[in-house]
């Protein structure tokens, strides 16, 4: 019954690191990936009889491939931003001038007075 108990609390502290802990998605990635990779690890070993071992180097294998992923899509996330910030900057620039180079205001000028 105790085990019982002490596997919940175990897991829903697990849960609540990896819902509050992380800032980036290179560290959500490493949190997520090493609790995986642990756990697979941790079966894998106690079929050939070493499930602390298979539990330490599953999590480290986890937390490491984790890693890179989520810091893949931190770059992914960074390039996409900027793509934005320039189509937000040339579609103001486009709105202000016309293919001629004149402001708007110059070519309404030109239209009233012609």
């Amino acid at each position: 019954m105790m085990r019982l108990m002490t596997l919940k609390v175990s897991f829903v502290m697990l849960v609540a690191t990896m819902l509050v802990g992380c800032a980036t998605k290179a560290q959500s990635g490493a949190l997520i990936g090493g609790a995986a990779g642990a756990g697979a690890g941790a079966i894998i070993g106690h079929q050939s009889g070493h499930a602390g071992g298979g539990a330490l180097i599953g999590g480290a294998v986890g937390a490491l491939g984790g890693a890179v992923v989520g810091n893949e899509m931190d770059k992914s996330d960074e390039r996409d931003e900027r793509a934005r910030e320039r189509d937000r900057y040339y579609g103001r620039y486009e709105d202000r001038y016309d293919s001629r180079g004149y402001g708007r205001s110059e070519r309404d000028y030109d239209r009233r007075y012609r």
